[in-house]
């Protein structure tokens, strides 16, 4: 069945609205997911009473896991973008500019490099350089350390890492926050830039990094950008084929094996990436399970509700579970 014909069969079963489509050539997908639909209550509700039991039950029966993780996985541990970590790190742009949050504050267009750059360096520094993680990752790695595992994620704050995933069992397809491109780009080359961010963060004064911190591309001399998926300036470099390779690598080998697509926090921003993609190996693959666990959107289409375990809960609370351990 194509990627086409798969996902508006996924979509039709997962929306009031009947007219889908999906732009291969663009990878663009068009469609609404209604977790209200009574098309949803069996996956919602199956398991009340014992859906940490059945969690259990599936993670302690497969070998293989394939998680798929997205912004409310890393919200789970800790990384708000808005509310009092944002305030406290944030109050003068929030008092000069009114930024709501952090994600809305880092499109504003800054008058100068210098301004831009204070801003980013604290955003970079808080979200990938500072410890904060709750537990929940380090939990998570827990579980499936001594399974044959892989992660698929598009979030870009590096903690899967920092909690001892191994990173040849990692795909970030969304960037990573510490790294640089040239903003142009003039090549597909990303660069660490953990050292330049620190002094950023501690060199700079009123809203202003030192004009001399300012970073650019040692190529060809513009200015550097982050390495974050916002447009067609995107940077894959040499590091990001080698992990879209692996994780292909990874489903073949596993595609008529019994295995858990365990997605967490995945919401409707980039469906493509995640979601759909665990629905259609889920639905192809009959020995296949599909966990999600997400606090206000757990669900799944309905072809595969029968193989599939959904859990409105906020993850970390779930994985604090002793039974898990």
């Amino acid at each position: 069945m194509s990627l086409k014909r798969k996902i508006t069969a996924f979509t039709k079963g997962c929306s009031d609205t009947e007219d889908k489509s999906v732009d291969t050539e663009n990878k663009s997908v068009n469609a609404e997911v209604n977790s209200d639909d009574t098309r949803f209550k069996i996956c919602n509700t199956k398991y009340a009473d014992s859906k940490i039991e059945k969690l259990y039950e599936i993670l302690n029966k497969s070998d293989t896991i394939i998680i798929g993780a997205g912004a409310g996985l890393s919200t789970s541990a800790g990384f708000t973008y808005s509310g009092k970590r944002f305030e406290d790190n944030f109050s003068d742009f929030i008092e000069k500019y009114g930024f709501k949050d952090m994600y809305s504050g880092g499109f504003y267009p800054f008058e100068s490099l210098e301004e831009h750059w204070a801003y980013w360096s604290r955003y970079i520094y808080i979200n990938r350089y500072m410890d904060v993680d709750n537990g929940t990752y380090k939990r998570l790695y827990e579980i499936v350390k001594d399974k044959d595992y892989f992660v698929l994620t598009t979030n870009v704050d590096h903690q899967f890492q920092k909690a001892g995933f191994d990173k040849h069992r990692l795909f970030y397809t969304q960037g990573d926050y510490g790294l640089f491109q040239c903003s142009e780009p003039c090549s597909d080359v990303t660069y660490d830039n953990e050292k330049a961010v620190r002094a950023m963060v501690e060199q700079q004064e009123d809203m202003r990094i030192p004009s001399e911190l300012i970073p650019y591309c040692p190529v060809c001399g513009k200015p550097m950008s982050m390495n974050l998926r916002a447009d067609d300036t995107f940077v894959q470099d040499e590091g990001w084929y080698k992990a879209s390779e692996r994780y292909s690598d990874f489903i073949r080998r596993h595609k008529n094996d019994s295995v858990v697509y365990l997605e967490l926090g995945v919401g409707m921003n980039t469906p493509g990436i995640v979601k759909y993609n665990f629905w259609n190996e889920t639905y192809v693959n009959p020995k296949a399970t599909y966990v999600c666990i997400n606090y206000g959107e757990a669900y799944a289409p309905k072809e595969i509700k029968d193989r599939s375990l959904c859990i409105n809960e906020d993850i970390g609370d779930v994985l604090k579970n002793r039974l898990l351990h």
